[in-house]
């Protein structure tokens, strides 16, 4: 495809800079008003430049890639109701071994989890889990953060559904999700524990530290409290206090009653100087210990039979706690309260059924939509069908749920593959890929290798959503004409650097956004990742694991 006109290039690169503004710096002080907004702006730019018409506008936007997007969003929803992510916070915490061992952890979980439920979801719901864990270990936050983001970036590259750039990929390439689950499932795999190993590496020093200790609490945030911690909702830590007993009087407490001690010394004399022996005497005892309503003596109640008539039913038993002394207390009738809590834990234990039932139906309808894409269905159906069915066994309006789904980046893609599309039509990504594509063949490992820095550094200049709306059909065209496989692994190629591009820098992938986003707001636990400090490491990491990935995709 040759150049369009000079005005129509010049105003299509100037409606495209201002998407890329937009899009990459979505803050900046002439116009913050974020990526969706400046995503629409571009796309109105090139309609509005005729640098595409209206029809190819909405002829642009790519339907499928939406509604999968949209049914992925809307499962992701389920599942974090269902407390599955609460699950995984758990499992990050059960059993630690120490820094190395959490870390570690962090690495394979969040790698997983956004392999099936997309990076930028686990990065939303984790962060915060993560920093507080971090924080009540006394441990920097740093490495479990950079854990956290650049694992989730690497596992996403596992499935079609990982990220919104292999979902580009799958419907455009027409790959099913057990091809693409094959093809870069392996290089997830040694690309998670090369990061990890790197990890371990970069922070060895700070994570060997032993824990400060000062009268044998550590110093810096306050600990907070094991069932604060597995949840995802932060309350602040509180302290309980609990008095100390003798083992004498806990040898004779069952149930502990808070009475006041000058209350207590009155009754105890009243039981020492009455005899046991007489029904009167049974009954004011009685009247006694009712009266003493606010001592803070501890009684314990059991039954003994009674000695006077052989064959009497049993009676209860009543003795202090510093005493040792026994009053018989006639049986009393059954009180009405005892009936209510006995309906009240009928409640709870039916509430907590239905809980158990709906969990386990939300579990089972997310593992057979994942069969359903294992199956070679349509992905897009897929995913719209088991959101749906989601959405009905809810039984409640479905307003409340669909309200979190993030509507904005849906809007975002629809403005995206507008502005891209335009773009497109100015013949500059063609002219470009024209010098590149003879000396770029996947064939050679030169030609896979000049590939692979070209989508890196495309990815983190563009962003890598754009990055496969321009390259992907190019990059496939080039292979196609080597081999129908060829074609496949091109593809492959594609998604795996263009994803693991995003940890070359924090702008290089919305999850790192999140993540940094999360932690900075954060409250009580806030941290704030730099975008030194992650490039620092970024770099190497993202070098050693696209290129070790690389290996093992194009053996495939």
């Amino acid at each position: 495809m040759a150049l369009a006109g000079t005005s129509k290039v010049v105003l299509g690169c100037i409606a495209f800079g201002i998407f890329w503004v937009m899009a990459v710096f979505p803050t900046v002080p002439f116009m913050p008003v974020g990526r969706t907004a400046g995503s629409l702006l571009g796309a109105m730019l090139m309609v509005l430049f005729r640098v595409i018409s209206p029809e190819d506008a909405y002829a642009a936007i790519d339907l499928p890639i939406v509604g999968l997007l949209f049914g992925t969003m809307v499962v992701s929803i389920f599942l974090e109701r269902a407390d599955m992510f609460k699950y995984l916070g758990n499992l990050l915490s059960w059993k630690s071994r120490g820094s190395k061992d959490l870390l570690f952890r962090v690495c394979i979980v969040s790698a997983f989890a956004s392999a099936l439920f997309t990076n930028d979801t686990c990065c939303v719901v984790l962060t915060e889990f993560i920093l507080k864990v971090a924080r009540q270990n006394n441990l920097p936050p740093q490495p479990f953060l950079l854990a956290l983001a650049t694992s989730s970036n690497i596992g996403s590259a596992a499935t079609p559904i990982g990220n919104p750039q292999n979902l580009v990929i799958a419907v455009e390439s027409g790959i099913s999700f057990g091809q693409f689950l094959l093809g870069i499932f392996p290089a997830m795999i040694v690309g998670v524990l090369t990061n990890a190993a790197i990890l371990l590496l970069y922070f060895w020093k700070y994570l060997s530290v032993e824990k400060d200790q000062e009268g044998g609490q550590p110093e810096g945030p306050e600990v907070v409290a094991d069932d604060e911690v597995t949840s995802h909702r932060f309350t602040p830590a509180r302290m309980s206090h609990v008095s100390s007993l003798s083992p004498d009087d806990v040898d004779c407490i069952s149930e502990p009653i808070i009475r006041s001690n000058s209350v207590s010394t009155s009754v105890n004399e009243n039981l020492r100087s009455r005899s046991i022996n007489s029904e009167a005497d049974i009954q004011l005892a009685i009247k006694s210990l009712r009266a003493s309503s606010m001592s803070h003596e501890m009684v314990e109640v059991s039954t003994v039979p009674d000695r006077r008539d052989e064959g009497a039913s049993s009676r209860k038993f009543t003795r202090t706690a510093s005493q040792q002394r026994s009053v018989i207390i006639e049986d009393l009738p059954p009180s009405p309260e005892s009936n209510e809590e006995k309906e009240k834990e009928a409640e709870v234990a039916e509430k907590r059924w239905k809980i158990l039932v709906w969990k386990t139906a939300v579990y089972l309808i997310t593992l057979g939509m994942l069969v359903a894409l294992l199956m070679g269905l349509n992905m897009s159906w897929t995913a719209i069908t088991a959101a749906l069915v989601l959405l009905a066994l809810d039984f409640t309006d479905a307003q409340a749920c669909l309200e979190k789904v993030s509507y904005s980046l849906l809007i975002f893609f629809c403005g995206m593959f507008i502005t891209v599309d335009g773009f497109n039509k100015t013949g500059i990504p063609n002219t470009l890929w024209e010098l590149v594509e003879p000396y770029s063949r996947i064939d050679s490992a030169k030609g896979v290798a000049l590939l692979a820095v070209v989508i890196l550094i495309l990815s983190n200049v563009a962003s890598n959503v754009p990055t496969v709306l321009l390259l992907g059909t190019r990059v496939a065209a080039s292979a196609a004409a080597i081999s129908h496989d060829s074609e496949r692994k091109a593809w492959l190629i594609l998604a795996w650097v263009s994803t693991v591009a995003g940890n070359l820098t924090l702008l290089g992938s919305a999850a790192n956004l999140i993540v940094c986003e999360q932690a900075r707001r954060a409250q009580f636990f806030g941290y704030n990742l730099t975008f030194w400090s992650h490039l620092r490491f970024g770099v190497p990491s993202t070098i050693v694991v696209a290129a070790i990935g690389l290996l093992i995709v194009i053996s495939y």
